[in-house]
């Protein structure tokens, strides 16, 4: 009986996911707030339907009251975030809204399904940053200093990197680690939002080439402080977010050119200098030949992946805890094969329309500052997606980096729900400016009219 529910349900998971997804482009089609609310209500129905069934089936495959509490907190956390956001963040981009928390609830689905403790350690620390970033719509509206610092950003963050080789412990052959009282850390994840404004700051007051050479030197000492932590997902998402960012503020194509130009050379001195990087590379160019040594991590994932096919195993039907590390950097071969190769493409296509959304956003920023951190936490976002996903399913070397939202880790749940808000808190911020210069004009036009009525009455 339990595996005909569990037969039935992955059909149904994938239908109702597929909707979702399907939504999420329909929305930039839809002209009228009518018909893009009712689209986005639509979304919220479907989540919360997915996680009652996927639920619903972990309670009937565990057998554990324990499991029906894990899913009233969800639920209660999904239904008063959604409430209380839309009264901090007036007027946000529900679409943008809708996909993280999307995301959260497979993300807590998964690892309840992996393990009970890694789903209520996730729940806890998303409330937490939910919470949080509930203040954040009030600093970016009442402070204005944040586009004033430059230099400062880079400070901070460079110092705060440089911490893991004083309290550091090494991980997965990394050591980005902080370690204090059992609560562990990376430092790297805040940093990124701190080196995204530091860009921003510095390249939104002048584009001098000088002024280029220096901060680019700056940026260069953060991947390098990455390079020697042996974070090589970590460097390569700075490394690019700084091209893309500088190419954006100067539109110049000779910067791109050089710093690929740059990043390919030290791409080939990094895989002659350190060992886990050829080690990478050989699981990548030949995991199948390493399968009991380099290569058994990604071996083990794409036997998850290929397993599942396209509909998947069923929730709870698979094996993942075969894949090493699946609970963080390989979430996603579990997903590919309890919920099939369908519902995972359906979860990259949120991604990009998340993505995408983040770009519409930025390129309505009025002001220089907003427009680049837009864009520079943007990228931070895809690119982090297209490295997990790019690194489970053998498209690129695996670089250990999460997938956002769903993997299991504070620092990164807690990191991508600051991104998710900080570009939100533009979008309300952004919106209130267009309200009241439209109120402005159509009071400057009233009086205009009002003005040239008593002028004509005069002169009959």
């Amino acid at each position: 009986m339990e595996l005909l529910i569990a037969e039935l349900s992955r059909y149904i998971i994938i239908i109702l996911f597929a909707i979702y997804t399907f939504y999420c482009f329909r929305a930039f089609a839809r002209r009228t707030k009518e018909g893009t609310d009712g689209v986005f209500r639509a979304q919220r129905t479907l989540t919360v339907l997915i996680h009652l069934i996927c639920s619903a089936l972990l309670i009937m495959i565990k057998q554990d009251i324990k499991y029906l509490a894990l899913f009233g907190l969800e639920l209660a956390f999904y239904l008063v975030f959604v409430k209380i956001y839309q009264i901090f963040y007036k007027g946000l981009s529900k679409l943008v809204f809708n996909n993280m928390m999307m995301c959260m609830m497979i993300g807590f689905i998964m690892l309840g399904r992996l393990e009970y403790a890694y789903a209520i350690r996730q729940l806890v620390m998303a409330a937490i940053a939910m919470g949080v970033c509930l203040l954040v719509p009030l600093f970016i509206e009442r402070f204005t200093i944040w586009e004033k610092l430059g230099w400062q950003y880079a400070l901070v963050g460079i110092l705060m990197l440089l911490l893991v080789f004083v309290v550091g412990v090494e991980r997965y052959g990394a050591r980005n680690w902080i370690s204090i009282g059992g609560f562990a850390m990376q430092p790297s994840e805040f940093v990124k939002i701190i080196y995204v404004f530091f860009m921003a700051a510095l390249l939104s007051k002048t584009t001098k080439f000088k002024h280029v050479v220096a901060i680019t030197a700056v940026a260069a000492v953060h991947v390098i402080i990455l390079v020697l932590e042996r974070d090589l997902g970590g460097a390569l998402i700075y490394f690019v977010t700084y091209l893309v960012v500088l190419y954006v503020a100067t539109m110049k194509i000779g910067y791109l050119a050089a710093g690929l130009g740059a990043g390919t050379v030290a791409s080939i001195i990094a895989y002659r200098l350190f060992y886990h990087v050829r080690t990478r590379v050989t699981a990548w160019r030949d995991p199948w030949g390493n399968i009991d040594d380099k290569g058994y991590q990604i071996c083990q994932s794409l036997f998850a992946i290929g397993t599942g096919g396209l509909f998947g195993m069923g929730l709870g039907q698979g094996l993942p805890e075969n894949v090493p590390v699946v609970e963080s950097d390989f979430i996603f071969a579990a997903i590919s094969e309890e919920l099939g190769v369908i519902f995972a493409i359906c979860l990259i296509l949120v991604y990009i329309s998340s993505y995408i959304m983040f770009v519409n956003i930025a390129m309505k920023m009025k002001k220089r500052f907003y427009k680049l951190t837009a864009f520079g936490l943007s990228v931070v976002f895809i690119f982090q997606v297209f490295l997990c996903i790019g690194g489970v399913t053998k498209f690129i070397p695996s670089t250990g980096v999460t997938l956002p939202l769903i993997s299991y880790g504070g620092s990164s749940i807690m990191t991508t729900i600051v991104i998710f808000s900080i570009i939100q808190g533009m979008y309300v911020l952004n919106g209130r400016e267009e309200e009241k210069l439209e109120k402005e004009e159509g009071s400057g036009r009233r009086n205009h009219r009002r003005s040239s009525g008593k002028k004509r009455a005069e002169k009959r």
